[in-house]
């Protein structure tokens, strides 16, 4: 039996929008993936150790921090710059604050300019990977150990590159349950008392 032309235009119209739909569904974390795959969007590596290599070829890598609207932290590196070897393991350090009253949750977004040297600047450890936590008037020192992959100067677009500026944008984000717990006693703790 077969179907009528409305019937098969429907179905075809259901067909589509289902597609769409799963393809916009899985979209972001395709784009997420494939953006730490290859450093595209300026997203950095991560890796396990250092880098196997290191050559006496120089580059500066610069550093920024800066709020989401509403975080009421201070937040900043505490070096504005440095300049390694490639393929030299660095470690630099950023510096939040809460001047609050209260504890304030928050996690760091980050990327790496220009784009092209995005998957040659590679992770080893930062505090960007957790979410932190910071106590009212609490000030710390977050570490970032990086390298720059050797593997850069070989690239046909990213070899020029001379200069790579790293950058992190902390938001604010609910307090994870066990923060929540301890304040909510401290609060009830308060008022008996």
């Amino acid at each position: 039996m077969a179907m009528e032309p409305k019937q098969k235009t429907l179905l075809q119209t259901i067909g589509v929008v289902v597609t769409m739909g799963a393809l916009a569904w899985a979209s972001v974390p395709f784009y997420d993936w494939f953006c730490r795959v290859t450093g595209f969007g300026g997203e950095p590596a991560v890796a396990e150790a250092g880098a196997e290599q290191i050559l006496d070829k120089t580059i500066k890598v610069r550093f920024e921090g800066s709020l989401n609207r509403g975080m009421p932290w201070q937040f900043k590196p505490v070096q504005r710059e440095v300049e390694l070897r490639i393929g030299e393991t660095g470690l630099i350090f950023y510096e939040a604050y809460n001047p609050t009253d209260k504890p304030i949750a928050g996690q760091a977004s980050y990327n790496v300019v220009p784009y092209q040297a995005g998957g040659f600047f590679t992770k080893i450890d930062c505090f960007c990977f957790t979410e932190q936590v910071l106590q009212p008037g609490e000030r710390v020192q977050m570490p970032v150990t990086f390298y720059v992959d050797p593997e850069i100067v070989t690239d046909r677009d990213a070899k020029y590159v001379k200069e790579i500026t790293l950058s992190y944008t902390f938001y604010e984000i609910d307090l994870p349950d066990q923060a929540q717990a301890a304040l909510t006693a401290d609060q009830t703790s308060t008022i008996v008392n």
